[in-house]
């Protein structure tokens, strides 16, 4: 894949590596009204200055806040993903250390290591099911973010353009700090592991 190798694991064995839990986005409990409030100022300063009936201004508003807050939920979704693969992570090094076979295969530099990339090309080599979840982009996301921040902290620019373009970046540039010779793919036949949904 990508003309990169596969690391070259001796034997034949399918390695049992940790599960993978993944936490979901908890519902949003009573009083999500102060979220929702929090982003009504973002809608207004979108709408263009016209004489249309009040009414229908706030309507528009209203529907803008909405997706502004389904646009908040979709980065929460990612960011609790990527939290997810990069406890994942942590876990399959553990694995790797306590198996003889393994145990050479990953540098023992600071983490997170670029070259832990690899498990995520794992992960999307195995076809693991994310119900609309860029893997890449949620790494990202948890990459940039150590906790996900409130909606209040977020533009509407931010949340309608630019999260994603954030988020691939951090990936990318993440992802590339390994020299490309030094680059190496876990084969995913050699690897076998389940993926949990925590709610």
């Amino acid at each position: 894949m990508r003309g990169l190798n596969y690391i070259q694991i001796p034997g034949s064995k399918t390695h049992e590596l940790p599960p993978l839990l993944v936490h979901r986005q908890e519902p949003v409990p009573e009083g999500q009204e102060a979220e929702f409030a929090s982003v009504m100022p973002e809608a207004e300063e979108m709408l263009a200055d016209t004489d249309a009936d009040s009414e229908i201004l706030e309507q528009r508003k209203f529907d803008l806040a909405l997706k502004l807050t389904e646009q908040y939920k979709g980065l929460l979704a990612h960011w609790l993903w990527g939290d997810s693969v990069l406890e994942w992570i942590r876990q399959c090094e553990i694995t790797f250390e306590c198996e003889e076979t393994l145990r050479k295969l990953l540098h023992p530099n600071v983490w997170p290591h670029a070259g832990r990339a690899s498990f995520v090309t794992l992960l999307l080599e195995k076809h693991v099911p994310t119900d609309g979840v860029a893997l890449e982009r949620a790494v990202g996301l948890r990459l940039t973010f150590r906790q996900p921040p409130p909606i209040a902290c977020f533009s509407n620019q931010f949340l309608f353009y630019l999260n994603s373009t954030v988020a691939d970046t951090a990936y990318r540039t993440w992802s590339h700090l390994v020299p490309r010779n030094d680059v190496s793919l876990l084969p995913p036949e050699r690897f076998h592991f389940e993926v949990l949904n925590l709610s």
